[in-house]
């Protein structure tokens, strides 16, 4: 792939994940919302490879970083990154790049193939270790122990898997179009 359509891609993907921003959250009182957003790691990663879905990960991150209100409820700046949702927005990237690399390694020989790759990629990559990184953060930010940090990320779960479904579906009907 051209240098230039690599470019367009990492930034388009930044960007779906700023629109996907625009829907609205779901306050949990653990402090970490549920967002549409993880839907966006897990496009990438499938949809974009591990590389090109690292960079549109972090891309996205440094707009954040620098104040740009990109996040589910107008959210940005780098105090985001203090709160007890930083353990999954941290994550993302790696998520991306997971579900990214699980998806190449899995069988693509026809679009029912890809729709249950791209599940296995994103519910290993956009939910198993964008969770972990999140327990991580729950525990050093929120100070909560092991056990509380693992029931308030099980609130994510349901939702993710969802996604996780999401996922599959748009693959699959990417590579019947092409």
């Amino acid at each position: 792939m051209q240098r230039n359509q690599s470019f367009a891609l990492v930034a388009l993907f930044a960007a779906l994940m700023a629109v996907l921003g625009l829907i609205p959250k779901i306050d949990l009182p653990l402090g970490v919302p549920i967002t549409l957003q993880t839907l966006g790691v897990m496009l990438a990663g499938c949809l974009l490879g591990p590389r090109r879905a690292f960079q549109a990960l972090v891309l996205f991150l440094v707009a954040v970083a620098i104040g740009l209100p990109l996040l589910s409820g107008g959210r940005g700046g780098f105090g985001v990154f203090f709160t007890p949702s930083a353990g999954y927005l941290l994550a993302w990237p790696v998520g991306a790049l997971v579900t990214g690399l699980v998806m190449q390694s899995m069988p693509a020989n026809s679009p029912r193939q890809i729709a249950l790759s791209a599940f296995v990629a994103s519910a290993l990559g956009g939910l198993l270790v964008i969770h972990a990184s999140g327990v991580v953060g729950l525990m050093g930010i929120a100070g909560m122990s092991l056990t509380q940090a693992l029931i308030g990320t099980s609130a994510f779960v349901p939702g993710d898997l969802i996604k996780c479904v999401l996922t599959a579906v748009v693959c699959h009907t990417v590579a019947r179009g092409l």
